[in-house]
């Protein structure tokens, strides 16, 4: 038996989403259907106003509601240090930690071969004309996988013509994790990047 159309348009929409399968699709459905008139339409609209007001920074690429993100804007923050990663949902995370007082600088996205994404497809070339007098440092904080270390070596060779410092975060074990489930990279990066107690 088939679900009405509307409905299956529901749930191949919801199934376009990152990790959403069918299962979870209809679920979704079933959920919205059961919403009061007045959430979905406050839904519809919040999903209108978000295409139509999330921007990306014309500086940085980081996600913003007008032309410049509040990181780009803030004089207060260390304009001497630019931090280069591959999505918005990372400069998040990054300042969850509250110690980072740098710039940001977003890829949208790494080196991807499998995918068809090349170097051109990303947000670089306006790495390199940010790169002024007072940029002392560019740190590379693209995740631990085989696109993102691709993507911060090229890169690297690239920022190796500039006068800067070109610095990557470490990366290694968890807190709270056991050495013998660790695999033999993250092993590696561990002692790479240990430090003087």
């Amino acid at each position: 038996m088939q679900y009405p159309e509307i409905f299956q348009e529901m749930i191949d929409c919801f199934k376009r989403l990152p990790g959403i399968g069918t299962k979870s699709a209809e679920r979704m459905a079933y959920h919205v259907l059961n919403m009061d008139e007045e959430y979905v339409q406050q839904f519809s609209n919040t999903l209108a106003r978000f295409q139509k007001e999330i921007h990306f920074c014309k500086i940085c690429g980081h996600i913003c509601e007008g032309d410049y993100c509040t990181i780009c804007l803030d004089e207060q923050r260390d304009q001497s240090m630019i931090c280069v990663v591959e999505s918005p949902k990372d400069v998040y995370a990054m300042e969850k930690v509250k110690e980072y007082h740098g710039l940001y600088h977003v890829l949208n996205g790494t080196i991807s071969i499998m995918d068809g994404k090349m170097m051109e497809d990303l947000n670089i070339q306006s790495l390199f004309e940010r790169i002024q007098e007072q940029t002392k440092e560019i740190i590379i904080a693209t995740n631990p996988t085989r696109e993102g270390e691709t993507t911060a070596l090229y890169l690297a060779r690239l920022l190796s013509k500039y006068p800067v410092v070109v610095s990557r975060i470490a990366n290694g074990l968890p807190i709270g994790s056991n050495i013998d489930y660790a695999d033999e990279l993250t092993l590696l990066r561990s002692l790479e990047g240990r430090q003087k107690i």
